[in-house]
């Protein structure tokens, strides 16, 4: 999942890196209706067929991170790059992806009918001190140096890495500290003086990890279906620290980070990422560098499904631990605003994975 930093820990995961949405169908998820079975994770078709209203303007300003940072994801990709972005400046219309050397393969989606799962991911922004005072009191910590395994979360907040010098930072809010964690990396500034900088993913402590969501769910403080990163942080507003403490101790697997100065946000394939542009994916069907053709749920503010699908060219340069099979984790972007519609994000469309005809 990492490479340089790691920023693909979804946001499903807070419910659980193993289950996905009910897979009934119904539109308020995006679910749509096919004549056609798939057995596979991907099909070859000899023409892709959708009437979504198309916007491909950002996939070029993720295609040229990728040509300016890895010219051997290029040679690798044999002229496929080229191809698509001249078949969507000069047609745009999948049905004639064949005429520029373009050949599709669908997507089965988890229930065999081309509904392929996307879930959500961004970058946070966090305001932290270099030294702790009455506020910012929650620590974050660089990579021990644990003989054997490390200490789990509980130990970690009852004091088990104090004097060691680990503290790269403090924060006024342990959720806060825990959902960088499920991030894997975000950009923080100190308060008190210092230049902006990423907070890289460094390791974990080796403790299985369990989802906080289930945990709310099983004990019925927030319903399944109203389930997201947005219910979480509602809930925790309204509990005492140790409540809150109490419960995300209930997940004893804990992040390390660890200072980096360069503030792109790079993903497992090594290339900056685009919000909206840029996908996870599990490479064992989407190699690093593969460009997919989807139609993209659209939400609206409350996070409920608008209706709609806009047809998009995506870059996979992301893997994710949760992302397997026919299921995509977008990239939104950073900042309070990406966070909120990334939690929201656990809907379906339909994909094609394009690549250059035999």
């Amino acid at each position: 999942m990492f490479r340089i930093i790691s920023v693909s820990i979804c946001v499903l995961a807070l419910v659980s890196c193993s289950s996905a949405p009910d897979e009934k169908a119904t539109p308020s998820l995006g679910k749509q209706s096919s004549e056609q079975t798939f057995t596979q994770v991907l099909t070859p078709v000899e023409r892709v067929q959708s009437d979504k209203p198309r916007d491909y303007s950002l996939f070029t300003l993720q295609a040229e991170k990728v040509k300016t940072r890895s010219p051997n994801l290029v040679n690798r990709h044999n002229g496929l790059y080229q191809r698509v972005e001249q078949w969507a400046e000069q047609n745009g219309d999948p049905a004639f992806l064949s005429q520029y050397g373009i050949s599709a393969a669908q997507m089965g989606g988890a229930d065999g009918q081309g509904n392929v799962l996307f879930t959500g991911y961004f970058s946070p922004v966090m305001k932290i001190k270099h030294q702790r005072d009455a506020i910012y009191k929650y620590p974050l910590y660089a990579m021990p140096n644990c003989e054997g395994q490390c200490p789990s979360r509980a130990e970690i907040y009852a004091g088990a890495l104090d004097n060691q010098g680990l503290e790269i930072g403090y924060s006024k809010s342990l959720l806060d500290n825990f959902m960088l964690e499920v991030q894997g990396s975000g950009f923080v500034y100190f308060e008190d003086g210092g230049d902006k900088q990423y907070f890289a993913y460094a390791g974990k402590n080796g403790h299985a990890y369990t989802s906080i969501g289930k945990v709310l769910i099983e004990q019925g403080e927030v319903p399944r279906e109203k389930m997201s990163l947005e219910a979480i942080k509602q809930w925790a507003l309204q509990q005492d620290e140790a409540t809150l403490q109490a419960l995300l101790e209930e997940n004893a697997s804990f992040v390390f980070f660890k200072a980096n100065d360069q503030l792109d946000v790079i993903g497992s394939a090594g290339i900056p990422l685009i919000g909206g542009a840029a996908v996870a994916g599990d490479r064992s069907h989407l190699p690093m560098g593969s460009v997919i053709l989807a139609e993209v749920p659209q939400l609206d503010a409350k996070g409920e499904w608008t209706g709609h699908h806009v047809l998009k060219l995506l870059m996979v340069l992301d893997t994710g631990g949760a992302v397997k099979g026919s299921h995509l984790d977008l990239y939104h972007g950073l900042g309070i605003q990406a966070g909120r519609n990334a939690g929201y994000y656990k809907h379906f469309g339909r994909v094609w994975l394009l690549s250059n005809s035999q």
